[in-house]
């Protein structure tokens, strides 16, 4: 993604304070260290020859590493700013679009002021893309890319945590052990967001709940506004919670997808929850989870932009009612989830079968057909739980 400004802070001098080092993005001075480790990083290198040469891979491990040694350092060449590496990743946005996405739509963008910073805190459907199709949205309309909050259990690799940083991500504590300890990350993560905001005038993107939405029930967590305000609030013991919000210019935002590439392991997961109490993470499923979502089919994808919430709000509980509000008024329904609706049998008045075509009912059945037996009322509430969101009928 290109950043038309400075991408990234000012790489700081050995004399200067970073109270940020442990969790910002990198900075332009340190991407040419950065992607030299990447390159000799075993961990990364073995991912990338299963991934891409599979049969080399178990063959002759060594010789397989070299290959995609070689080739890290060939993409990557003449790469020295975060700039630079966010247009390297904008091609594979292209690709990616052109390959596993039938439209891309924008909507909202244009009521925004495109020389301010905002915090953008949208649903969460998809561990990588989510962002990533807000940068790509700002990109193409020739703003800067935001920063993205990115939890520490997805970091679990080194050069898992290199390569997000790389794309302007920063570090949400979710691992600190004891409350004060988890305090402290969360008043530091609150000072960085507020720091990124007023002073860098430097957006953000957040998820507006901690992990996916695997039941397609979009909600704001309170904890999180409450997290937001936390330095603002403590810098100033005075200050209106309201003020504080307003000063963040948050603006919620609604990712809508036509068809969800992980919706059948989602199902499992809940599965699993419901019938054996608990759900087993395999090591590498998170990865596992990025690169389906990014190869698999999307369909149609929709990006709403909200308008920023102001300073007539009194408690984190109503930021969060407000958020929720805009992010389901700017979700966008498709016919999957009418049709998902429909073989519930619940709600019939809801499914606008007039937006159902022939080749849509027949895509979705396929679809099914292809979900184990076990999992399917899982996979179906995913898509039908929106249209009843949407309608004020959700029961929870």
């Amino acid at each position: 993604m290109t950043d038309h400004n400075n991408s990234s802070p000012a790489a700081p001098s050995p004399a200067d304070s970073d109270p940020w080092a442990e969790i910002r993005p990198y900075a332009d001075a340190e991407v040419a260290d950065v992607l030299e480790r990447l390159a000799r990083d075993n961990e990364l290198l073995n991912a990338l020859t299963r991934f891409r040469l599979p049969r080399l891979a178990r063959i002759a491990p060594p010789l397989a590493r070299m290959l995609a040694s070689h080739a890290v350092r060939r993409e990557v060449k003449g790469v020295k700013s975060v700039r630079a590496f966010q247009q390297r990743i904008a091609s594979y946005m292209d690709r990616m679009l052109r390959t596993s996405t039938d439209a891309f739509e924008v909507s909202g963008l244009d009521q925004l002021d495109a020389n301010t910073a905002y915090l953008f805190i949208g649903n969460h459907r998809d561990i990588s893309l989510d962002p990533a199709f807000v940068n790509y949205a700002l990109y193409q309309a020739g703003r800067d890319t935001v920063r993205i909050a990115i939890g520490d259990n997805l970091l679990k690799k080194p050069y898992v945590t290199d390569l997000m940083r790389l794309n302007k991500s920063f570090i949400v504590p979710r691992s600190a052990r004891g409350k004060r300890a988890m305090l402290a990350a969360y008043q530091k993560l609150s000072a960085y967001i507020g720091h990124s905001i007023t002073a860098d005038n430097h957006s953000i993107w957040m998820a507006q709940r901690e992990g996916r939405a695997k039941t397609g029930i979009d909600r704001t967590d309170p904890a999180i506004v409450k997290m937001l305000t936390i330095a603002r609030r403590l810098a100033d013991k005075q200050a209106h919670f309201g003020e504080a919000i307003a000063e963040l210019r948050l603006v919620p935002v609604s990712i809508s997808y036509e068809l969800d590439p992980c919706d059948v392991q989602k199902a499992q997961e809940l599965y699993d929850m419901d019938t054996r109490g608990g759900y087993d993470k395999s090591e590498f499923e998170d990865i596992q989870s990025i690169v389906a979502g990014i190869t698999g089919n999307k369909g149609r994808v929709q990006l709403h932009f909200g308008r920023p919430i102001g300073a007539d709000m009194g408690t984190a509980d109503e930021v969060a009612a407000e958020i929720d509000r805009q992010v389901i008024g700017g979700y966008r329904l498709f016919p999957t989830h009418y049709l998902a609706l429909e073989a519930l049998g619940d709600a019939p008045e809801l499914v606008a079968r007039k937006a159902i075509t022939q080749q849509d009912r027949e895509r979705f059945d396929k679809r099914l057909a292809a979900v184990p037996e076990p999992l399917r009322p899982y996979w179906l509430a995913q898509y039908a739980n929106p249209v009843k969101h949407k309608a004020g009928r959700l029961t929870l």
